[in-house]
């Protein structure tokens, strides 16, 4: 697979005085998605733009104007190629982490000091192969796997790992196997006999 880095756009002259101190810049707005599949399992996939392996849950950034719950499915489509999927659950309040320095000094301009994020829980509702990393042509992943929620802090990068810790607290109850709710038979129509007429 091509290594590609998806580029995000921003406004010319708008990067950050490399003299100003990192936490005086404002935190970039996004949303972050932990998908669950029918076994309760967690989608993790390995970004393409490092050089040591380095895996995390689907996330993005917020458009201006854009509702979270519509901008974490638009991120699963473009992230792994697909957004088949519902909102079992919501983060209370939203999450944020910085990034180490020399990594925020050339991300988004230097901008931003790290992210805040609105985290959902969803119950994937395809099949594997509906999981195309490759589907939006400009991709961010090169792989992916199901693993167990409790085993996510472990895979992320430190900077990130309590905000990974936080949703594992939270979201732990949806870390089992679906409930499958029977079809209800159909109820047999019964027929019904015209009315018999008196005879005089």
């Amino acid at each position: 697979m091509v290594r590609t880095k998806k580029k995000r756009p921003y406004r010319k002259g708008a990067r950050a005085n490399p003299r100003a101190h990192r936490k005086d810049r404002p935190y970039r707005k996004g949303v972050g998605a932990v998908l669950f599949d029918k076994q309760g399992r967690v989608l993790m996939a390995r970004r393409l733009d490092t050089r040591t392996a380095a895996w995390q849950l689907p996330q993005g950034g917020l458009n201006a104007g854009e509702n979270p719950r519509r901008a974490v499915l638009r991120e699963l489509a473009e992230e792994i190629g697909t957004s088949r999927a519902r909102i079992i659950g919501e983060m209370r309040g939203w999450l944020a982490y910085d990034l180490p320095a020399p990594l925020a000094a050339r991300s988004w301009g230097g901008r931003y000091r790290g992210q805040k994020q609105k985290w959902f829980a969803l119950r994937f509702e395809g099949t594997d192969a509906d999981i195309r990393l490759d589907a939006g042509g400009h991709p961010e992943f090169d792989a992916w796997k199901w693993i167990d929620l409790e085993k996510l802090p472990a895979r992320i990068v430190a900077f990130k790992r309590p905000l990974y810790r936080a949703l594992v607290e939270q979201f732990r109850r949806f870390a089992k196997p679906a409930k499958i709710v029977p079809a209800r038979p159909k109820a047999k129509r019964r027929s019904c006999t015209p009315p018999r007429r008196l005879r005089r």
